[in-house]
């Protein structure tokens, strides 16, 4: 992280010192940042001669004291509160009164760092997202000393770096790490209910909620030793709130060894000649010519347009209900989920032959739909369903009756944490999608997802899944309960 962080200086136009206190780690990062400057140059996206001014800026300190002469200091060492409390309180010895302090901390508290110094004021966090060259976003974060200003210009240090920058009070995880659990949370428990495979849960994730990877496959690139430490890390800061609540399975596969890809071995298996498994599809069988649309799908509407230009004729029936549409395809009625598990909604309407289907990004490209069926629903009917769907060019992948499936439990919460986190005081409704979308590459932010879909819906998601499971963790947002069920959106004045 460091040499990230000094190559982006030093790119800049900034000159850099770098300081470890082992002087191979330094040359050794400096060969690295050598190494990937050619590789631009190589490429087309740098030219020689910026390459060479970049790396020559960068400069080796050979002692703490050569620090003396900057005007900022950024500090990436190990993830300890003593050992970066102890490294600033020399600094501040060193440096002039008007330095500034940034640590590129990922859970310490700022707050608790800058407690040990004499001018707390001074200290910001300056969190930067691996790879520093490459990812563009920088969350800078006061503690509660920290001046106004102090942010202000680390903020605008880091935009003339070329980085997009969001501010954020001194709180577990800050705004990425905090607002990311669910990601990986609500796919441990989903697994845990043996709902459906890694590699199936991954590419449902994928195909139909955007994201560049599923949670199994992201969690062996960052390595569970890594991402468990930020989970507990979390969960222990804001006293055991079990929304935040770590995984056992998770545990088990550090306490093995499995790291992921760094090791050869995590949820997948990296080592040489090792397959990948690959996600399941439902084949279907006996499909219909026809099916019957009741009211509106929604969101999910752009499925019937599907299913009609693959010359299936779609009937429509006013919903004299007044309750959610849905499709009938064969002996089946077929719903967007709202989080309750099938079984249990199909006892709710009286309807036995149900079956229930996940959110998605965009129906109208998705490549793939997850559908569960209610204990109650014949395995025929749900055949009749696939084989229908997939002449509509839906890869149908099939999960067990499991509360909110994966995609929209896990969107719920996304969005009640962001919620949270606003209602709060850590961050503004600005910050929250463009954190998530430059520090974590979502295809969609959290506030995006609820303009889209509706506060009002995700309420009585939560609603379902806290009444399934009977577990606080799924309580809902103070702000979405009082924008949602009057009908104002996030982005709205109440």
């Amino acid at each position: 992280m460091g040499a990230g962080i000094a190559q982006v200086a030093a790119r800049a136009g900034h000159r850099v010192l770098m300081y470890d206190s082992n002087p191979k780690a330094v040359a050794a990062a400096r060969s690295a940042m050598e190494s990937e400057l050619r590789a631009l140059v190589a490429k087309g996206k740098l030219s020689k001669d910026e390459a060479e001014a970049t790396l020559a800026r960068v400069q080796p300190a050979a002692a703490l004291t050569d620090l003396a002469p900057c005007g900022l200091i950024v500090e990436a060492v190990v993830e300890e509160l003593a050992v970066k409390q102890g490294l600033f309180r020399l600094l501040e010895d060193i440096v002039s009164a008007d330095c500034l302090f940034a640590t590129n901390t990922s859970s310490l508290s700022i707050t608790a760092i800058g407690a040990a110094l004499t001018r707390p004021e001074r200290l910001a966090g300056m969190h930067f997202f691996n790879p520093p060259a490459r990812m563009r976003l920088v969350e800078v974060v006061s503690g509660m000393a920290t001046k106004d200003e102090v942010a202000q210009a680390i903020a605008a240090t880091a935009r003339a770096w070329g980085k997009h920058t969001v501010f954020a009070k001194s709180t577990p995880g800050f705004i990425v790490n905090r607002l990311a659990r669910p990601y990986y949370g609500e796919a441990w428990r989903v697994l845990a209910e043996n709902a459906a495979d890694c590699a199936t849960l991954d590419a449902i994730m994928r195909d139909c909620g955007g994201f560049p990877m599923g949670p199994f496959e992201l969690m062996d690139l960052i390595g569970h030793d890594v991402n468990l430490t930020v989970t507990k890390s979390v969960f222990d800061a804001t006293f055991g709130d079990r929304r935040y609540m770590p995984s056992l399975a998770q545990q088990e596969l550090v306490r093995a060894g499995w790291l992921g890809r760094k090791s050869g071995r995590g949820i997948y298996d990296y080592r040489p000649g090792a397959a990948k498994p690959e996600p399941k599809v439902e084949a279907g069988a006996d499909p219909v010519s026809r099916v019957t649309l009741v009211g509106s799908l929604g969101i999910a509407t752009p499925i019937v347009t599907r299913l009609e230009r693959a010359g299936v004729e779609v009937v429509r029936v006013e919903n004299r209900s007044g309750a959610q549409g849905w499709l009938e395809i064969g002996s089946a009625r077929v719903m967007l989920s709202d989080g309750r598990c099938a079984s249990q909604r199909a006892l709710d309407i009286g309807q036995p032959q149900l079956a229930l289907f996940d959110l998605a990004l965009d129906y109208s490209t998705t490549r793939r739909l997850a559908l569960a069926r209610a204990d109650q629903c014949g395995e025929a009917a749900l055949r009749t369903v696939f084989a229908t769907l997939a002449k509509a060019g839906f890869a149908c992948s099939r999960l067990d009756d499991v509360a909110g499936l994966i995609v929209l439990r896990t969107i719920a919460m996304l969005v009640n944490e962001a919620a949270d986190a606003v209602a709060y005081g850590i961050c503004t409704i600005d910050a929250i999608d463009e954190a998530m979308k430059h520090g974590v590459n979502y295809p969609r932010g959290p506030m995006a997802w609820a303009e889209a879909v509706g506060l009002d819906f995700f309420a009585r998601v939560l609603g379902n899944l806290r009444a399934h499971y009977g577990e606080e963790r799924y309580r809902t947002s103070v702000l979405i309960q009082r924008r949602g069920w009057s009908g104002t959106g996030f982005l709205e004045k109440p």
